[in-house]
């Protein structure tokens, strides 16, 4: 039976932007952010987890102390856009640990991919290697990072506040 989502409120959003600024926050510190007792605070947060709000927890690592400091972003162009061209592309990529991201959009290609590698000779072999050979795959555009201005997973919840 699936749990009934509950309407978030104003303390519920706040524990979900103190928890995205900080994931390992002790459950003290955050019930007294948003004026709860311990057992109220984590009851949410359980609450909040179970209904999908929150997806889990993860460490941001230094990309460039573990030899991933290039940052590629790909532009791919499918050679035909049927169903199972789309499940063979998206199968082929579930385990390529060099794509951060993968997302399908609207415009003039198909899909992009948010890739890491040590240096460009690592992505040149991640390209001829691996990439090229994708299922489907007509054309490629390759965008390297020269400076990484912003980056983030938060959300902006100030908009439902």
């Amino acid at each position: 039976m699936k749990d009934q989502e509950h309407q978030l409120d104003k303390q519920d959003l706040k524990i979900l932007d103190l928890l995205q600024q900080d994931g390992r926050i002790a459950n003290t510190k955050l019930a007294e952010a948003v004026a709860l007792s311990p057992t109220a605070a984590l009851a949410r947060v359980q609450r909040l987890t179970r209904e999908g709000y929150i997806l889990g927890y993860e460490a941001r690592l230094n990309p460039a102390k573990l030899k991933a400091g290039m940052l590629v972003f790909v532009e791919v162009l499918l050679d035909r856009t049927t169903p199972n061209v789309f499940e063979e592309f998206k199968l082929a990529l579930q385990d390529r640990r060099e794509v951060m991201e993968c997302h399908m959009v609207a415009g003039g290609f198909d899909y992009l991919l948010k890739t890491r590698h040590e240096d460009m000779s690592a992505y040149r072999d991640f390209a001829g290697r691996v990439l090229w050979k994708l299922p489907g795959i007509r054309e490629t555009r390759t965008f390297a990072v020269m400076e990484e201005v912003k980056s983030s997973m938060a959300l902006d919840l100030s908009r439902i506040w």
